[in-house]
C-alpha cells in the first residue's frame, strides 16, 4: 500500500487535498523493528506519530509495581496510528508501544509536519479544520447530559413486528411454553385417538401435527434472531453510554483536581502573605522595647 494511502485513512490528514497527501507521504521515514523491541516508553518525550506499515505493535500502561501485570490499551495493526498528538505538543508520552513481530513503521516527525504546514497553507486550514471539528465534538459531548436509559429510548420506537419477536423470544424461553406445548400436544393425541367420528381427523403418526410443529420451529428461529441481535444493538448502545458517561466524569474528576491544586496553591501564597504581615508587625511592635544596650 502506497504511503499517500496510508495516511487519507487517518481522519487527522483525511481532508487533504491529493497533492498535500502525497508531499506529506514523501517525509515519512521508514523505521524497522524486530519483535520485543520499545518503540518508545511511557514519560519519554514525544516528537514523532507512527503508522504501522506491516507487522504489529501493542499500547500499553506499564506495571506500577513488579508483580502487577501491566495494561494492555490496544494492539494495532497495518494502516493503524499512534503519538499523533505529539506533532503539536513536547509533552512526555502518556503510555509505552512495543514491537509484537517483526515490524516497519512510518515516522513523521514534527519538524517534517511543521515544515509543510508552512509551505502549504492549504494544508495548514485542512488541519485547523479537523482539529476544529474535533473540538466542537468534545464540547458537543460535554456540554450534552451523558447519562440516558438507552433500553428504554429502544422499547419506545420498536415497531409491532419487532415488539412480537421480543414477545416469542421471551415465551419460548419460559417454563410456561414447554407445558403449554405437552398439553396441547397431549389435547391433540386424545382427540385424535380416543373419540369417536369425526375423530380422528389427524390420526396416527400425527402427521399435519408434525407440519405444525416444523412451520412453528421454522418460524420461531428468525424471530429469536432477531430479538438477539436488537439485544446486541442495546448492549452495544448502552455500553457506549456508559463510555460516555465515564469519559465526562474523569473530565469533570481532572478539572476539579486542577481546580483544587490551583486554590492550594493561591492558599498557600496568601498564607506565605499573611506570615510575612505578621512577622514584620511583630518585629515593629518588639523594636521600641529594645534599647540601645539590649532589652529595657
Amino acid at each position: 500500500m502506497r504511503h499517500s494511502d496510508l495516511l487519507a485513512q487517518i481522519s487527522l490528514f483525511e481532508s487533504l487535498s491529493d497533492t498535500d497527501r502525497n508531499a506529506l507521504a514523501e517525509r515519512l521515514t521508514e523505521r524497522a523493528y524486530v519483535q520485543g523491541d520499545m518503540v518508545f516508553s511511557q514519560g519519554d518525550r514525544g516528537s514523532s506519530m507512527y503508522i504501522v506499515l506491516t507487522g504489529a505493535v501493542q499500547v500499553f500502561l506499564p506495571a506500577p509495581e513488579p508483580d502487577t501485570p501491566l495494561l494492555v490499551l490496544k494492539d494495532l495493526r497495518t494502516g493503524e496510528y499512534f503519538g499523533e498528538l505529539s506533532l503539536f505538543d513536547d509533552k512526555p508520552r502518556s503510555a509505552s508501544v512495543r514491537v509484537l513481530m517483526d515490524t516497519k513503521l512510518l515516522e513523521l516527525t514534527r519538524a517534517e509536519f511543521a515544515e509543510h504546514l508552512g509551505r502549504s497553507a492549504a494544508a495548514a486550514m485542512a488541519i485547523l479544520a479537523e482539529m476544529s471539528e474535533r473540538l466542537r465534538e468534545t464540547n458537543a459531548l460535554l456540554s450534552q447530559r451523558a447519562a440516558k436509559d438507552v433500553v428504554r429510548e429502544f422499547e419506545e420506537n420498536l415497531t409491532w413486528g419487532q415488539r412480537l419477536a421480543d414477545r416469542v423470544a421471551q415465551l419460548n424461553g419460559s417454563w410456561a411454553f414447554i407445558l403449554l406445548l405437552l398439553g396441547f400436544s397431549v389435547c391433540w393425541a386424545f382427540l385424535n385417538t380416543l373419540l369417536p367420528p369425526p375423530f380422528p381427523f389427524d390420526g396416527y403418526p400425527y402427521q399435519f401435527y408434525n407440519l405444525f410443529l416444523a412451520v412453528l420451529v421454522a418460524l420461531q428461529g428468525p424471530l429469536i434472531m432477531m430479538s438477539q441481535n436488537r439485544d446486541a444493538r442495546k448492549e452495544r448502545a448502552q455500553a457506549e453510554t456508559d463510555f460516555h458517561v465515564n469519559l465526562k466524569n474523569e473530565i469533570g474528576i481532572e478539572r476539579l483536581i486542577t481546580e483544587l491544586t490551583a486554590f492550594r496553591a493561591e492558599t498557600n501564597k496568601r498564607l506565605e502573605i499573611v506570615e510575612r504581615s505578621l512577622h514584620h508587625e511583630r518585629l515593629r511592635v518588639e523594636a521600641p522595647m529594645k534599647g540601645p544596650g539590649g532589652s529595657r
